[in-house]
């Protein structure tokens, strides 16, 4: 049986782009970009979830964090459905150093994923498609 997943996921924006990881669906066949963050962990907040993610992924702390809203996502990765509930956060970085990197490594638990800084527009209207899927246009246009 499956079950819904809390999630806490950050928008992280510098110079007109988004940071995001970068993911392959192997049974859809195409590249897919994700939020960083992740699950809640039983006796966490929100809050301390993605500030401890992100420290996870990328070494950084978050300043400036404010939470935006609650995102409902269903989908469909490698052929099984999953469900989410995210908690969605704006914040900054504090190693400043990844603004002049194009990709760099991502840790995702026990595996690294591609990390970029990919244009807002390209993000939200672009042939590749951004998840948790929501009306990114209100939030970052």
């Amino acid at each position: 049986m499956s079950q819904i997943r809390v999630k806490a996921m950050c928008i992280i924006e510098h110079d007109g782009k988004l940071l995001v990881s970068r993911y392959w669906d192997e049974v859809k066949q195409e590249y897919f970009y994700r939020l960083l963050g992740g699950s809640m962990e039983f006796g966490e907040t929100a809050e301390e979830t993605i500030r401890r993610e992100i420290k996870e992924e990328i070494n950084s702390d978050l300043l400036n964090l404010r939470f935006l809203q609650m995102v409902e996502n269903m989908f469909t990765f490698e052929g099984k459905p999953g469900h989410e509930v995210i908690f969605l956060y704006t914040g900054e970085i504090s190693r400043t150093e990844l603004f002049h990197k194009s990709t760099f490594v991502i840790t995702e638990g026990y595996t690294e994923v591609e990390g970029m800084w990919v244009l807002i527009q390209e993000a939200i209207s672009g042939p590749v498609p951004l998840y948790p899927a929501c009306d990114y246009k209100s939030i970052l246009v």
